[in-house]
């Protein structure tokens, strides 16, 4: 992903200047020089770069930072919030209710991924909670209602459409009334896209939202457009009230940086982003969590929503217990995979841990990654209960291997592989014994001090230092605590 190189590239800036012995003007505009080679490869206007670069000047100077301040941290607060100013118009966005009908209507350019997207959005507030539905008002684009239609029965989410009627207007009206007599509480309606911004395709919008009535109207528009999305998503704003933004293929465009920018710019607040072309590669856009995640410095609460979606309350105290006695099952591993994969691409759940980025997890590895949990999981599913539940992995020996790969359809070797990462998991699980984890509310300094000193030991010394050393680590600890 593009946006991980610019992460990467900030990232490596900052260290750098961290790792300075004596931090001076020379080495904090040697930083921001780095900084905005990275902002403009992304095309990032070259206005909002230079103005960003004057703002942090004004916020660090150098000469006025008393002795005993620390100016590493001074200097990435104010890159932080400079960023975060950059990407936010300060404007928040409608937000649908459970359980009261929303109406929420799509509108974007042929080719932006408008009815893939509408199929993500209900998708990803299906597994929230909510009832969703898909109204096909595109007539104008042949396949229109056949590929909102594979979609939908792929999401298992209801659709209404019609293959005969080629009154856009009758179509969304009509589905809007079916889907709110039938109790949906979230009526996403696809409308119609054009190659370029006709008055005819403004012209329809306006007809189609006067008669549906939408709570909000979402703008989807394709990343590779970079610096014109201001155009763009100007001209839309002034045809039809949009009250967000959708960008979407911000997996594979340099100009990505230079979409989000310019959205900003229109006040119009990014509520999602699209990064890649399966429905799980969605990720809603909050501009704090997402800046923090840019800079390596993770996003916890994110992380711990993700968590909390796979791993049900009940089963929770069970699992800090196994933690805490260090008992390590291939059983374990196992439930653990499993929710490794439910938590999404692993890219993604990777750059929410503090010093961890998605440049680490380059897009051929992350598939690679994936490919090889399914794989370990098709071969314990090839295991006897004994097998699972025995904590010593010598129980598999050479003939059990031989009939697991047959079992399994995979090599011995691959067998031997994943049991070598069952024993490396195993001894940092070991190393966990007699971990007490402290109740929330009952974290103070020392406990904290203490808990970081024994995961330290835990961890393996290069993921230690990713995550910033025992300093990184007890800032994790706070993290979790809040």
């Amino acid at each position: 992903m593009v946006l991980a190189q610019l992460g990467g590239t900030i990232t490596r800036a900052i260290q750098q200047m961290s790792n300075a012995t004596i931090i001076d003007e020379k080495v904090l505009n040697g930083c921001l020089n780095e900084i905005n080679r990275a902002l403009l490869n992304a095309d990032v206007q070259f206005q909002l770069v230079r103005d960003m670069q004057n703002n942090i000047k004004r916020i660090v100077s150098i000469d006025d930072l008393v002795a005993g301040h620390n100016k590493r941290r001074i200097i990435q607060q104010a890159i932080f919030s400079e960023l975060c100013n950059m990407l936010d118009p300060g404007k928040p966005s409608f937000t649908p209710k459970k359980g009261k009908t929303s109406v929420i209507m799509f509108v974007g350019l042929q080719g932006s991924g408008k009815t893939t997207t509408c199929t993500k959005y209900a998708h990803y507030h299906q597994k929230k909670g909510w009832k969703p539905a898909l109204v096909c008002a595109d007539t104008f684009r042949a396949g229109a209602f056949d590929q909102l239609k594979q979609n939908a029965t792929k999401a298992k989410i209801p659709f209404y459409g019609s293959y005969t009627e080629s009154d856009p207007v009758k179509i969304a009206v009509e589905g809007v009334e079916t889907l709110k007599k039938e109790n949906f509480d979230l009526i996403i309606v696809d409308t119609s896209g054009r190659h370029k911004q006709e008055a005819a395709l403004f012209e329809e919008m306006r007809q189609v939202s006067e008669a549906t009535k939408p709570d909000l109207i979402v703008f989807v528009m394709d990343s590779s457009i970079g610096q014109a999305a201001f155009d763009q998503a100007q001209a839309f704003k002034q045809s039809v009230p949009v009250g967000a933004v959708i960008v979407t293929k911000m997996d594979g465009h340099a100009k990505g940086g230079g979409a989000l920018s310019a959205v900003a710019a229109t006040k119009s607040p990014v509520i999602f982003i699209g990064t890649g072309e399966h429905m799980d590669e969605f990720e809603a856009f909050d501009v704090k969590p997402f800046v923090s995640r840019l800079l390596g410095m993770g996003d916890w609460s994110g992380f711990m929503d993700k968590i909390r979606e796979v791993v049900p309350e009940d089963q929770q105290p069970e699992l800090l217990q196994k933690l805490s006695e260090g008992y390590f099952t291939l059983r374990i591993m196992y439930e653990h995979v499993q929710n490794i994969l439910k938590l999404g691409p692993i890219g993604q759940v990777c750059s929410m841990l503090p010093g961890f980025s998605s440049e680490m997890m380059p897009q051929g590895r992350e598939k690679e990654s994936q490919a090889k949990i399914k794989r370990y999981m098709t071969m314990m599913d090839s295991m006897t209960n004994e097998e699972l539940d025995s904590s010593n992995p010598k129980i598999v020996n050479e003939s059990r291997s031989t009939r697991i790969a047959r079992g399994s359809g995979c090599d011995v070797g691959e067998v031997t592989e994943m049991l070598e990462e069952y024993k490396r998991l195993g001894k940092i699980w070991h190393n966990m014994k007699g971990l007490k984890i402290p109740t929330r509310g009952a974290m103070n300094a020392r406990s904290r001090n203490m808990y970081a000193r024994h995961m330290s030991r835990a961890l393996p010394p290069q993921m230690l230092q990713q995550m910033g050393g025992m300093g990184g680590l007890q800032k994790l600890m706070k993290q979790m605590e809040q």
